[in-house]
């Protein structure tokens, strides 16, 4: 009997505790809130991007940002527009193969923008020119006409009557003078100085 009422004295016992858990007995771990994100103070702006790089803005407009070219500089302009245009074609098509290179770079100089470019070119493409100097191949001509292109403010018609030599090769034996044109575009330098040709476009 004795050991039965002490059994149900536990029985008891075990019943109170219920869900209690034994002291040193390992806890479950209690539930966490998710860290709040913090805001700025009112007021404040969030800090501002980074500019972009000129890679990023190479890709996003497909132009490659980059510093303004220096000024282009001449020794001597034309009092009057056309008086450039005229000057420039003449010396343009009249060389020979000895001073054709020298002409071209004479020709740059003397001119700014796409003109000075293209005759840059001329000159490096001539002065390497083997066939060019072996046949002893010239040009010669004459400017008939410059004339305002209508609807272009500072551009012109140029009109040429060429012809084309060699002394030592039979490739332009027989051959007739030929008209050409051209469209010359000039522009005043600043200070009202005087005119240069900027553009230089063979149509023929």
């Amino acid at each position: 009997m004795i050991r039965r009422a002490k059994i149900a004295a536990l029985a008891a016992a075990t019943a109170a505790l219920g869900g209690c858990s034994l002291p040193g007995a390992a806890q479950p771990p209690a539930a966490t809130q998710p860290p709040t994100a913090t805001k700025p103070p009112e007021g404040t702006q969030p800090p501002a991007a980074p500019p972009p790089t000129k890679l990023q803005q190479a890709q996003a407009t497909h132009e490659y940002p980059s510093a303004p070219p220096p000024p282009e500089h001449v020794k001597t302009a034309a009092a009057q527009a056309q008086q450039a245009v005229a000057s420039f074609a003449t010396a343009y098509i009249n060389w020979n193969a000895a001073n054709v290179s020298t002409r071209m770079q004479a020709l740059a100089a003397g001119s700014i923008g796409q003109a000075r470019s293209a005759m840059a070119l001329a000159a490096a493409q001539t002065a390497g020119d083997y066939e060019l100097k072996r046949g002893g191949v010239a040009n010669s001509g004459v400017v008939e006409a410059v004339a305002p292109l209508p609807g272009h403010r500072d551009e012109y018609v140029v009109v040429t009557r060429e012809r084309t030599t060699a002394t030592n090769s039979a490739a332009y034996q027989g051959l007739r003078p030929a008209w050409h044109v051209a469209v010359a575009g000039v522009t005043q330098l600043t200070g009202g100085g005087g005119w240069v040709v900027s553009r230089w476009q063979p149509e023929n």
